[in-house]
């Protein structure tokens, strides 16, 4: 026998950029982002997502004239690409063939540019199309929902649906540069803007205390979409996201620790359950009670712990009861979550707050009891006028 081990080690660098009116005459911000890209041409196929274009008609025309106006040799495609947003494009092949076929059509290259602007759905749908066309086509991300700008628009994956699973076909494929353009956020109605709040708290509750008690602090001004809460909020947020990506040893996931998922085995079943009707901040912050509930009962976080987390999550303006969790199968759920993990389970959960511990079992007649606290809790009225009184 000969073997011959191969080895090597490749370095991934893009800047996360936070600006407002990214296509705004005086605004250089994509302008530095492409100049790193090295020698012109620069070619670059705009995607929009169709959510977003019926809500700002003019964005089009904003792209065209900023492209005119750089001082870079820019090519831009006059032929957008419009996705239809929410779980739709992830679940239909319909616009990733579109893509590849725009992809031939232009004969883009690997050095030429996907703009890809919309919600966390279209950037998972279009990055894996991007990464998939010439095994990798350079991806710029403009993030256009408080969700996508601090969670899912920020870090190395992509993916879409196969055989009615969530996520099942994907890559690991850093972008070439993430854009977040808090404008893009004034076209949110009220339910998308508060979808966001679940990844910060998530990832307050495992990563940083502080973090934590500012978002309480700030609770009553989230749930009024106040402009500096919600930016403050999606910056230390991303924040965390990335310094987890960059220090956590496994950015494309090799092992099966996954703890910014705490939430998510839940959260993923209430996507499928409800046909995808149920936003994924929404499921999220239904999976983080549960957890938090879970935690509770077994003796590792205290009550007043729970409580304020029950709190926050509601009083930013989140419903922790749905329908569909009386028909959350919870042993079902957690066995597709460790086969999505790889093969063995690995739930997050909370020692405290602003600390998380992974654990390998889980107590199935516990956790039952969990989702049956509140599966059994009344709707909230989640009117806009209740949510602006609280």
């Amino acid at each position: 026998m000969r073997e011959i081990l191969q080895s090597f080690r490749v370095a991934y660098d893009y800047p996360v950029v936070f600006t407002r009116n990214a296509f705004s005459p005086s605004n250089c911000t994509l302008t530095g982002v492409l100049a790193r890209g090295g020698a012109p041409p620069q070619r670059i196929l705009p995607v929009i997502d169709a959510g977003l274009l019926a809500a700002d008609p003019g964005l089009p025309d904003r792209i065209e004239s900023w492209a005119a106006r750089s001082d870079l040799q820019l090519e831009l495609i006059r032929e957008p690409l419009i996705v239809r947003g929410g779980e739709i494009c992830k679940r239909d092949p319909k616009e990733v063939r579109e893509f590849h076929d725009l992809v031939a059509k232009h004969s883009l290259c690997r050095h030429s540019y996907a703009l890809v602007i919309g919600g966390g759905a279209v950037l998972d749908a279009m990055g894996y199309a991007a990464a998939t066309a010439h095994r990798g086509i350079r991806l710029i991300r403009m993030p256009s929902t408080s969700l996508a700008q601090n969670d899912a628009g920020i870090g190395v994956k992509n993916a879409v649906y196969f055989a009615g699973r969530k996520n099942f076909l994907g890559t690991f494929a850093p972008p070439f540069a993430v854009v977040n353009d808090f404008a893009l956020l004034d076209s949110l109605d009220e339910r998308d803007l508060c979808a966001g709040s679940a990844e910060a708290i998530k990832v307050s509750l495992i990563r940083d205390a502080d973090f934590f008690r500012s978002l309480y602090e700030a609770r009553h001004a989230l749930a009024r979409f106040d402009a500096p809460a919600m930016e403050s909020m999606i910056v230390r947020c991303a924040e965390l996201h990335l310094e987890h990506i960059q220090t956590s040893g496994d950015p494309f996931e090799l092992g099966s620790a996954r703890p910014l998922d705490f939430g998510h085995w839940a959260a993923h079943k209430l996507e499928e359950l409800t046909g995808g009707s149920l936003r994924h901040g929404e499921a999220v912050a239904i999976g983080i009670a549960i957890d938090s509930l879970y935690s509770r009962r077994a003796g590792m976080i205290a009550e007043e712990e729970l409580e304020q987390i029950l709190a926050l999550l509601e009083e930013v303006g989140f419903d922790l009861y749905h329908p569909a969790l009386r028909t959350l199968e919870v042993e079902r759920a957690l066995s597709e979550f460790r086969e999505h993990l790889g093969g063995k389970l690995c739930i997050t959960l909370l020692k405290g707050i602003g600390s998380g511990i992974e654990v390998d079992h889980i107590d199935l007649p516990l956790m039952k009891s969990c989702v049956e606290s509140l599966a059994q809790r009344s709707p909230r009225d989640r009117s806009p006028a209740a949510a602006r009184g609280r």
